[in-house]
């Protein structure tokens, strides 16, 4: 079960949840932050830590992956993804047959190889 499941890490800090938005677009996980605008004029910054642009990132999921969840802690967004195989996809082991015995009988029957 551990080899289907994925995480994505982004560092988001600065922004809240509310100014984060996960979301799958045809195939893709996108992943955008947008600040809430504050318009205060009587603020004069001499310097900000952290950056407060807005981003948007896409990542192409592989088939069958889907987002299972996300959290946000410590200014990072994580997003947990599972992949599901469908049973028909998934590969299956073909038993192979004793020479002797072909459905509980024996077997005369020689086989040629011929090269093409």
């Amino acid at each position: 079960a551990g080899e289907n499941k994925y995480r994505i890490t982004v560092a988001v800090s600065g922004f809240s949840e509310d100014e984060l938005n996960v979301e799958m677009r045809e195939g893709q996980l996108v992943i955008a932050a947008k600040k809430a605008e504050i318009s205060n004029d009587q603020v004069t910054y001499l310097h900000r830590g952290i950056a407060q642009r807005a981003f948007e990132k896409r990542f192409q999921l592989a088939d069958h992956v889907r987002p299972i969840g996300a959290e946000t802690r410590d200014g990072l967004l994580h997003i947990d993804l599972l992949r599901e195989v469908p049973e028909a996809l998934k590969p299956r082991k073909i038993e192979i047959a004793n020479s002797a015995t072909i459905n509980g009988q024996a077997s005369k029957e020689k086989l040629s190889t011929k090269a093409i």
